[in-house]
């Protein structure tokens, strides 16, 4: 596997040896506010364990980090803090006991986007949480990318050392309340229109969980119609705000209790060609 960057939003991941039985794994996440003490920790864990088993590709979305306990956030509650983020230098304590925490799984990591948390910290207090944590990891020895809001990343097959094809993901950390009876699924066709050339769409910030392909029909160059499908992917993220449902800003404005999950991709040879599997990860 080889990984060039092109930009903040564009990346190559070239798999230039595929063969008989040859498969990849790749893990999409997003929303996993890690330093929240909502987080799960727990099944966080047991995905970042099975991505190392795997030797699998690890995409975040952004919103890794919550951030919201800063002395200037209004939304801050010393409630919501872990006990080793109380201290005078709590953004620096969230990248470093963040960066403890990955460095186990820092080589999985290609991919950290940027979400509405860390933009927001970036833009009031003059750090970039992404940033310094995909320099921690790198110091572990990721090829990691402190990506953008929104990015693609293209995974390049040669198969026999011959033939070639490819993927394309665009990961988009995404906008608006997600709908109470849509959660989002609208804007699907918003996507569509706008990013033709993606294969999958991975988005993520309203906390909902769905998979949902858009069936597409194709001429090629030399007119011949065909179908394929594009598929969207939301991850819910690890974050369980709505607990027993007595308090809290989620409960006050009846959003209801959140799914907790990521999602793979499992890209595979069989019969001459690359096949696309994409599975919750529960």
């Amino acid at each position: 596997m080889k990984i060039e960057h092109l930009g903040t939003n564009s990346s190559v991941i070239r798999f230039p040896d595929v063969r008989s039985k040859w498969q990849q794994w790749v893990l999409l996440r997003s929303d996993v506010h890690h330093d929240n003490p909502h987080c799960n920790w727990k099944l966080e864990k047991k995905h970042l364990d099975q991505a190392k088993e795997r030797d699998a590709v690890i995409i975040d979305n952004g919103d890794l980090f919550c951030a919201m306990q800063g002395k200037w956030d209004k939304r801050s509650s010393k409630d919501s803090i872990r006990p080793e983020h109380q201290s005078g230098n709590y953004l620096d304590r969230l990248v470093e006991t963040a960066a403890e925490f990955y460095r186990p799984y820092a080589k999985q990591f290609v991919i950290l986007g940027r979400g509405n948390h860390e933009t927001a910290i970036r833009g009031r207090h003059e750090t970039d949480l992404t940033d310094r944590l995909a320099i921690e990891l790198r110091r572990s020895g990721s090829e990691c990318l402190a990506g953008g809001y929104g990015g693609f990343v293209r995974f390049m097959f040669t198969i026999n050392k011959t033939k070639r094809t490819s993927r394309v993901l665009y990961h988009y950390h995404g906008s608006g309340g997600g709908g109470p009876v849509t959660r989002g699924t609208i804007q699907t066709n918003r996507i569509a229109v706008y990013t033709p050339d993606a294969d999958i769409v991975l988005t993520g910030h309203t906390h909902d969980s769905w998979m949902l392909p858009i069936r597409r029909q194709r001429i090629n160059d030399a007119g011949n119609i065909y179908h394929d499908e594009q598929y969207h992917v939301r991850c819910a993220g690890y974050k369980d705000a709505w607990g027993d449902g007595s308090s809290g800003w989620e409960v006050e404005r009846m959003l209801g209790p959140k799914p907790q999950d990521a999602a793979w991709i499992r890209f595979y040879f069989e019969s001459d060609a690359i096949h696309t599997e994409i599975l919750r990860a529960t």
